[in-house]
């Protein structure tokens, strides 16, 4: 222990953790006693995503710190202090909280800070950075007392915090130096396409325009005076111009800095003092800053290496980058504005689709040099590669960017990649590293994942990450075989398309028509849940009975001893005390054990099957109908007291959670569903572990799909902000139907969507943006299975020939006495076996 020597990180940001992780699962882990300060009060949160916070994201989501992550490693960590200064002759460092730690090696992680223009009047109240969750906070609470706000800054950052600005329901105007919109990325058409995208989103955008002077303005808090003579009044001004690296520590303990400013570093990420490390936006290799999070982590994986003896260069990096802003795909490549000498151009602009593509190449026509696309980035990693891997271009360039016509080449294909391709910049993951995760058995998107890494970061690799996957599982002859079983060639979705086209309404139907054999179990329940969300007809129905498994043939779910849940829907949690009432006399009354259960609802077990109909009477006669606890279905909408009751609740929740349950009660789909809405960002229903999720915010309803609280925990991610309540239950029509249709067998929605070709994007454009054409059809349907809800238990206690199987003996109306419960905590529950042997040695001996 005493042989390890010191190694402090200064600075816990995005950039400072990937480097605490990188280190702790290389071989220089055992070689460090770690400590490291983060001036912040939380450590590493996604800066990236930062937005994501106004639209119901909380701190604890934006983490990037896995729990227990410094205990496990033995690191420690000072929070909220900051480091002060660094006496390299002592080898020292001293925070503001007067913690003073001896070091033999030091990493400067210390980042960047928001460039605030020297602007008379830019330190007046409510002008503001857009940096820190801390600087979230202070815009939102400025934000409940505003109309108007201006982000200073046109750039990738400007564009997120004027979404921020609009997502908190401001007026928002976007005031940027340069003549067009992200100017460093986008040539001159690219500038003006993006801003005409964004302007009709209802941002204003003011281009050349020098800001002056800040002062009182006479309808609002500021007026900002422009050096043309125009003006601008607003309530809010956010400065994202930019950013400075935070060097000011290291330029008062002597290392080398920039002219630009940065600490200036080698291709061992090494300071002008070999001890001393810097890494990410405060660093300068070769004169450059890098303002990307990407090339920060391969500075990180190179000081890493370095610290565990081996060689791993920092040599520079790509400063391509793909996003969407405010709902615009933007993607910029390389040589975006064709500065080498010689270089070709071709564009291709769609003014009907708002689409402009830019190439640049070599003069030979053969390499690509940058791109430019705005309005549609789908080409953008086939671009990339070419650019990264120097590939040849096809014979005719320009047909990576035109429509796609007859004879065209395709796009660049995943054996055309050199075995060095990156594939992930995040993690720096290669094709030869997914390549070799496959050869070991990797043969799943969730398995790469697991395994390289590769998609985990910003997502953005996913599609290419499939392509490779599925070019090398081909070239292995292993052929997926996606039968549903022996008896249907046919994948689940197949068989929901056959049933929905054909009019299918019965497995014997589908089994003449398309399938052989009599059928199994597999597809019996799979076509049974296809021909129940489609048709929703009664169940036990008799051309449907067969189909159903012991739950569903019996509306209940069957217990470890035989007998029988009896679940209620309690829609939104909330019930009456008349209902508790009738919930609690039923119970005692065929003692029956009760629990409420963690989506607010109350089961009553231990009901033998003959006893099922009597107690559903009872129920049903008191008002309460099915919970579908039984089905592939929707189980509960969880909410919180909302702005009925609490005092932080922004919207009713509990209304709205009435009404989605009651709305979707009806709907079977491939595996159970789970709803919850939560009235304010504090989330209290656990929005976010939930197959949709739904969360209040001042500007309206945010949605987030395909969570997952269970085996295989999942965040569901963001799909929609600011929604009215119609346009956020149309949102979730369409997805529940697409889910229905397009989905494996007994697959939940978190796995679905990992698995959907083109990921989150990919919904967003189906659903959203309708690109399929299915929307109409989409909410058609699911207006039929609304339209045609029945309460099952209801149905059947009409029915003299369904109540016939809910007999224990075929031939008696008798009940099975060998059930056996003990008393447990003052309520009953199953006996254990050896405790049934017990009971039964006491009756052999009378």
């Amino acid at each position: 222990m005493n042989n390890k020597q010191t190694l402090v990180v200064i600075g816990n940001g995005m950039v400072g953790q990937y480097f605490l992780a990188e280190l702790v699962s290389s071989a220089a882990k055992d070689r460090y006693r770690i400590v490291t300060f983060c001036e912040e009060p939380r450590p590493a949160y996604d800066r990236v995503h930062l937005s994501d916070y106004f639209a119901g994201k909380s701190a604890d989501d934006l983490s990037l710190v896995e729990d227990g992550f410094f205990q496990n490693n033995a690191i420690t960590l000072y929070l909220n202090d900051k480091v002060v200064s660094i006496d390299r002759q002592r080898k020292q460092v001293l925070s503001a909280n007067g913690v003073t730690v001896d070091y033999d090696k030091l990493v400067l992680a210390t980042g960047s800070c928001p460039f605030v223009p020297p602007v008379p009047g830019n330190g007046r109240a409510q002008c503001l950075v857009y940096r820190t969750i801390e600087d979230l906070e202070a815009i939102t609470a400025a934000a409940k007392q505003s109309k108007v706000g201006a982000v200073v800054g046109g750039g990738l950052l400007g564009l997120e915090a004027a979404k921020a600005l609009r997502d908190l329901g401001l007026e928002t105007h976007v005031v940027e130096f340069a003549p067009r919109l992200m100017a460093v990325q986008l040539d001159e058409n690219g500038g003006a396409l993006l801003k005409r995208k964004i302007e009709d989103l209802g941002v204003t955008v003011h281009l050349n325009k020098n800001t002056t002077l800040i002062k009182d303005g006479e309808r609002c808090l500021h007026k900002m005076h422009f050096a043309d003579g125009e003006s601008l009044e607003t309530d809010i001004v956010l400065f994202s111009a930019g950013i400075r690296p935070r060097d000011g520590i290291a330029r008062a303990c002597g290392l080398d800095v920039g002219v630009r400013g940065g600490i200036v570093i080698d291709n061992q990420c090494r300071t002008s003092d070999d001890d001393i490390y810097a890494i990410g936006e405060c660093a300068s290799w070769n004169g450059q800053i890098f303002g990307l999070v990407a090339p920060g982590y391969s500075m990180a994986r190179s000081v890493a290496a370095h610290l565990a003896g081996q060689e791993q260069p920092f040599t520079g990096a790509d400063m391509s980058t793909k996003l969407k802003l405010m709902g615009v795909d933007v993607a910029s490549i390389g040589d975006a504005h064709a500065r080498t000498p010689g270089a070709l151009v071709y564009t291709y602009q769609d003014g009907r689709a708002d689409i402009y593509k830019r190439l640049v190449v070599s003069a030979d026509s053969k390499h690509l040099l940058g791109a430019v696309l705005v309005g549609d980035a789908g080409g953008y990693s086939t671009l990339l590669q070419y650019c990264l891997n120097g590939i040849e271009l096809p014979e005719n360039p320009d047909a990576l960017i035109l429509p796609s016509r007859s004879g065209q080449p395709a796009g660049l294909g995943p054996d055309a990649l050199p075995e060095s391709a990156q594939i992930c910049s995040c993690y720096a993951v290669s094709k030869g590293d997914v390549c070799n995760a496959i050869a070991g058995g990797c043969a799943t998107v969730p398995a790469l994942k697991a395994e390289t890494k590769a998609g985990t970061g910003c997502g953005g690799c996913g599609a290419l990450l499939k392509s490779v996957l599925d070019c090398e599982l081909k070239k292995a002859g292993v052929e997926i075989n996606t039968d549903i079983c022996e008896h249907f060639p046919y994948t689940r979705q197949d068989l929901y398309n056959l049933i929905r086209v054909g009019r299918i309404k019965t497995f014997a139907e589908l089994l003449d028509q398309h399938g052989r054999g009599l059928g199994c179990e597999v597809c019996k329940q799979a076509v049974g849940s296809i021909l129940a969300s489609y048709w929703n007809e009664y169940v036990l129905e008799k051309p449907h009975i067969g189909l159903q498994d012991t739950n569903d043939a019996f509306l209940a779910n069957i217990q470890k001893d035989g007998t029988y849940s009896i679940v209620p829907r309690i829609p939104g949690g909330e019930i009456t005390p008349d209902g508790l009432i009738v919930l609690g006399k039923v119970a005692k009354k065929y003692g029956l054990y009760t629990k409420i259960t963690g989506g607010q609802r109350v089961d009553l077990f231990g009901a033998r099957v003959e006893q099922l109909p009597v107690i559903w009477k009872e129920l049903i006669d008191a008002g309460f109908e099915s919970g579908h606890a039984y089905g592939k279905s929707l189980r509960t909408v969880k909410s919180c007291v909302g702005s009925t009751w609490c005092r932080y609740g922004v919207n009713d929740s509990v209304g709205l959670a009435i009404t989605l349950e009651n709305r979707y009660k009806g709907l079977r789909a491939p595996h159970k569903i789970k709803f919850a809405v939560s009235g304010c960002t504090r989330e209290c229903a656990e929005a976010q572990s939930k197959d949709i999720g739904v969360i209040a915010t001042e500007g309206g309803w945010s949605l987030y799909v395909c969570g997952n609280g269970g085996m295989k925990p999942r965040h569901a991610d963001l799909f929609a902000t600011n929604l009215s309540k119609e346009d956020l239950i149309r949102l979730i029509d369409r997805v529940l139907i697409f889910y229905v249709r397009t989905a494996d067998r007994l697959q939940r929605t978190s796995v679905w969507l990992e698995n959907l070709e083109g990921g989150l994007d990919y919904l967003k454009s189906v659903v959203i943006d309708d690109k399929l054409g299915l929307c109409d059809e989409l909410e058609r349907q699911m207006q039929h299975i609304i339209g045609s809800y029945q309460c099952e238990w209801k149905t059947t206690l009409q029915d003299e020939n369904s109540l016939k199987r809910f007999q224990h003996f075929i031939n008696s109306d008798e009940a099975d006495d060998h059930i056996v419960h003990v008393e447990e905590r003052g309520q009953k529950r199953p006996a254990q076996p050896h405790e049934r042997r017990h009971f039964q040695l006491i009756e052999e001996v009378a």
